[in-house]
């Protein structure tokens, strides 16, 4: 990673624009200097869900920085009456999640019924980063036993859309073991709705696991999607009864 050239890869900024990426800031042990970084680095390569050319080495690198010792001892709040906190380790797997699911089977489905089957074949920077996969998630793996609530979730999160990679079935039992144990005590709305979609894609029947809240939340966004569908099919014409969760 120290020889990639950040400053010739494309990002939202647009292709080779010159600006390197602050990756070694990220390791500081000013920890301010590191989350400062952190939010740096990840903001120049996050925009509108899109996987960029920057977006697959900056992903190699967050990974390989996940068991990081700067990473690991980034943890705030030792008072008895609070747990410890790892903001950059929590971050780090949150970009990883969202990013993950940017490219994720679901997308690409979406992107092949509106752009043509050649998807993948043209959008050569979705396809690099899904081919990551099985290296990300070798990554985030350990991180599902950690000693800290947050940063399992997170770790969890990022781990399902990894883990539709073929080579990665096998680990699915595994995280449904961890689904079955989240669902009962998180209020999390975004990481229930990924929980509950991902074990009902992988054939799980959850109507045990779901409440009364999961139940509004799955009818309003078929609700949306509905009206999204409609939408294209009119040429963009239509409208929404309110803001879509996409």
């Amino acid at each position: 990673m120290d020889r990639t050239d950040w400053a010739s890869l494309e990002t939202p900024s647009g292709p080779g624009t010159g600006e390197a990426l602050p990756t070694a800031g990220m390791l500081d042990p000013d920890p301010v200097v590191r989350s400062a970084a952190t939010d740096d680095v990840l903001r120049m390569v996050t925009h509108q869900n899109t996987i960029y050319e920057a977006t697959v080495p900056v992903a190699l690198y967050v990974a390989a920085t996940l068991h990081h010792p700067a990473i690991a001892a980034d943890a705030l709040g030792h008072d008895a009456d609070m747990p410890p906190h790892h903001p950059t380790l929590v971050k780090l797997l949150g970009w990883l999640s969202t990013t993950a699911y940017d490219a994720d089977d679901e997308c690409v489905a979406h992107g092949e019924r509106h752009g043509g089957e050649s998807l993948l074949g043209e959008y050569e920077e979705m396809r690099a980063f899904r081919d990551l996969r099985p290296a990300l998630f070798s990554a985030v793996h350990p991180l599902l036993g950690h000693d800290n609530a947050e940063v399992r979730d997170a770790a969890f999160v990022a781990a399902i859309p990894l883990a539709e990679h073929p080579v990665l079935a096998s680990h699915r039992a595994e995280l449904v073991d961890h689904a079955r144990r989240l669902l009962p005590t998180s209020t999390d709305r975004y990481n229930r709705d990924r929980v509950l979609d991902a074990m009902k894609a992988w054939g799980h029947d959850t109507s045990d696991l779901e409440n009364a809240d999961d139940i509004a939340a799955r009818e309003r966004y078929a609700r949306l999607k509905a009206e999204r569908d409609s939408w294209w099919t009119t040429d963009g014409t239509g409208g929404y009864s309110e803001d879509p969760p996409f």
